[in-house]
């Protein structure tokens, strides 16, 4: 395949990006992605319910006004909808909707919790449940949605780390999809599809890549495969990677968030478009809490999300669980009949797949310092990138795009 200035070793938003800026550049590159597709955890899935775009991955435009993939939505003229929250509509109890009240008092709890389990400016790192209440009624909601968010539970998340997301509270779902939208924006950057890197070796000049389709030569190499890769040892990296950057790929892994969709016969009256709803069942403390979107992006789509443990145990388990866990949920939400009215389901598999293992990275306490040394160059010539490094929109889809950005940036510096 070749010799080259630079390769830039995933294709997902952090990799696309880094080809803009190479391609602008002058400089001779390649972009290697191991899977038919680009977008990495940005998949706008059109086909499993027939040409309805489906987010299996990111879906929303988090802190919208300032995100540059919404930037891009306005320039190619893609949709997304403008909501002034992400804050869930309704709580359903059990098989009992509560009154406005209540699902008021359920949501400020969760959004105490997310407050309560930040560290402050000055303090130490800790467990982000260190600072939590956790003897409330609603605790299990906040545990719920604070392991969304981070893709790791409470007990596992750096406090110093969460309070680093810097947030506008703008988070705008994307109705042609996110991953469409990361596609179409890089769509002028060549990508090798189908390439899985096996080793880096630097013990040389040029670096030496070994892929399944033969080996090629670079000056200088970005890497934006996710943190859990990284430490899984898929690529072999000669010599290893130092110390500093392996414990910190470990430190800030990829957690675990899923989803699962159902298409019904028809949108669900009870519920406006794209409507927030949470289920807790209080006699059931067994039972993990689910969310859901309600008539998703008009479409009449069920997508429910699992995260954290539930979402370990139940994608080990398999598809046909998962679809299992989320409609008994509805089940208990809708009633039984709710059954009959699906068409069709499918669910996600982050964790399990072999590319990403994971779906964002979360610095686990002490660890808080970990995005920080996967930023700095390796060797001066191997640049880490992806939302995993971002200071402050890890996590993100435009968090992993600005760090492709910049690593180029250095990458061409240092060509020149």
């Amino acid at each position: 395949m070749g010799e080259y200035d630079v390769i830039v070793i995933g294709a997902g938003a952090a990799g696309l990006a880094a080809g803009e800026r190479l391609a602008a550049s002058g400089l001779s590159f390649a972009v290697l992605e191991a899977k038919e597709r680009v977008g990495g955890r940005a998949w706008t899935d059109r086909h499993v319910f027939g040409g309805i775009p489906f987010d299996r991955g990111c879906h929303w435009l988090h802190s919208a006004s300032r995100n540059p993939f919404r930037e891009a939505a306005d320039r190619l003229g893609m949709r997304y909808m403008v909501r002034a929250t992400r804050r869930s509509a309704d709580l359903f109890l059990g098989s009992t909707k509560a009154d406005a009240q209540t699902a008021r008092e359920a949501w400020n709890a969760v959004e105490a919790a997310f407050e309560a389990a930040a560290a402050a400016p000055g303090e130490p790192d800790r467990p982000a449940i260190a600072g939590c209440d956790t003897s409330g009624p609603w605790w299990r909601l906040a545990r719920h949605w604070l392991t969304l968010l981070s893709a790791l539970p409470p007990e596992r998340i750096s406090a110093l780390d969460l309070a680093a997301y810097s947030d506008t509270y703008e988070n705008w779902p994307v109705s042609d999809g996110y991953g469409a939208l990361v596609a179409r924006t890089s769509a002028h950057v060549p990508v090798h599809l189908g390439v899985e890197v096996r080793s880096i070796d630097m013990r040389d000049t040029p670096i030496r890549i070994e892929t399944n389709r033969g080996t090629l030569r670079a000056g200088h190499v970005i890497l934006t495969v996710s943190t859990n890769v990284i430490a899984s040892g898929a690529i072999r990296f000669l010599p290893d990677l130092p110390a500093e950057v392996s414990e910190a790929a470990a430190g800030c892994p990829t957690g675990l968030a899923e989803k699962v969709a159902f298409l019904l016969d028809a949108p669900l009256a009870e519920f406006g478009e794209n409507v927030y709803v949470d289920t807790l069942d209080p006699d059931r403390p067994d039972r993990p809490p689910v969310n859901f979107v309600a008539n998703h992006l008009g479409w009449p789509l069920v997508v429910g999300q699992l995260c954290g443990e539930t979402a370990e145990a139940l994608e080990g388990e398999g598809e046909a669980a998962m679809t299992a866990f989320a409609l008994k949920a509805l089940k208990d939400m809708l009633g039984s009949g709710i059954a009959k009215r699906v068409r069709t389901a499918t669910a996600t598999h982050w964790g399990s797949d072999p590319h990403v293992l994971g779906a964002y990275s979360c610095a686990t306490p002490g660890h808080a310092g970990a995005r920080a040394v996967l930023r700095r160059p390796v060797g001066e010539r191997l640049f880490i990138a992806g939302e995993a490094v971002s200071e402050s929109a890890f996590s993100t889809a435009h968090g992993a795009r600005e760090t492709g950005l910049a690593a180029a940036a250095q990458a061409i510096a240092a060509r020149s």
